[in-house]
């Protein structure tokens, strides 16, 4: 039953904190645009992965569907004040290694920002990869060691690790950057393939957004995404992947499977799921369903 550490964000003032009063606009416009480039136009049921406050999730347009998970209930939370409550959302708070969805149910996902709390990233895609239909589109963004300014401050010697290295940089604890070839490796791995890259965040530079205009910056991150195919020297890389190979069949009608045991389908009994196999039960409280065994053992 044990699986790596999670970076819980419960009681965090996160998206206040870090977005809306932060200064990051510029970050999140060059990740709108990013998006734009990479979502399908549509589609039926999107996961989406680490969704935290849902700052992401009216991006996701041309979806009937969007299943918002995270680890933290307070970020879900927020979410539904934001969105609402809906047939088109549903809130689910799980443990990454542990997704309790039917095998091959969504036909896309994605995944921003974080990754890069991930102690066994490669555990985590192939649970992602475990939900996903064949052919299905997996959207992907990764802190990425190999930036210029990591390039550089190695070149004098002003930091230890190599950015060169494949393996990942824990530089704050679990928090990570990953070498982009390390990442494709683990995609193709895991049963992906790598559709396109973009390079983003280019001018996540405080002087450069005290002396430049939003417009302008974000303009010229748009047009430094497109070398993405070529190189990756940002602090951001987003890719769009593709699900290979076949997946194992859930049985009709299958949503929901126990994390504890791995039984489908789970009935879909709120306030309370009752797992037939394991006994394990799940609870439905404020329109989320908590499926955290980790925040239960603890």
């Amino acid at each position: 039953m044990d699986t790596p550490p999670v970076c819980n964000y419960e009681g965090s003032d996160y998206q206040e904190t870090f977005w809306d009063r932060g200064g990051r606009a510029y970050e999140d416009a060059v990740e709108a645009i990013a998006l734009r480039r990479l979502l399908p136009e549509q589609g039926k049921l999107l996961l989406e992965l680490g969704a935290g406050a849902g700052r992401n999730t009216p991006r996701y347009t041309g979806f009937e569907r969007i299943v918002l998970v995270d680890y933290s209930r307070t970020q879900l939370l927020q979410a539904s004040q934001r969105l609402g409550h809906s047939e088109r959302y549903r809130y689910v708070a799980a443990d990454i290694y542990r997704l309790p969805f039917a095998p091959g149910l969504f036909d896309a996902a994605t995944m921003i920002r974080t990754l890069h709390h991930m102690a066994e990233p490669r555990q985590a895609l192939s649970q992602v990869r475990a939900a996903l239909q064949p052919e299905a589109t997996f959207l992907l963004e990764f802190a990425n060691k190999r930036n210029l300014k990591a390039v550089l401050r190695f070149a004098l010697r002003r930091q230890s690790w190599n950015p060169f290295s494949p393996e990942p940089v824990e530089f704050a604890a679990l928090n990570y950057d990953f070498h982009p070839g390390t990442v494709r490796a683990w995609l193709r791995l895991t049963g992906f393939v790598v559709e396109r890259q973009l390079t983003v965040s280019h001018f996540r530079i405080g002087l450069f957004k005290k002396l430049l205009p939003l417009k302008l910056l974000v303009w010229m991150d748009s047009m430094a995404q497109l070398t993405g195919d070529l190189w990756q020297l940002s602090p951001s890389v987003f890719l769009r992947a593709r699900s290979v190979g076949s997946s194992q069949p859930s049985g009709e009608g299958a949503f929901f499977r126990c994390p504890a045991c791995g039984h489908t389908p789970l009935p879909d009994t709120p306030p309370l799921l009752t797992c037939p196999q394991c006994g394990r039960t799940y609870p439905v409280e404020d329109g989320i369903y908590d499926f955290r065994l980790q925040a239960e053992e603890t």
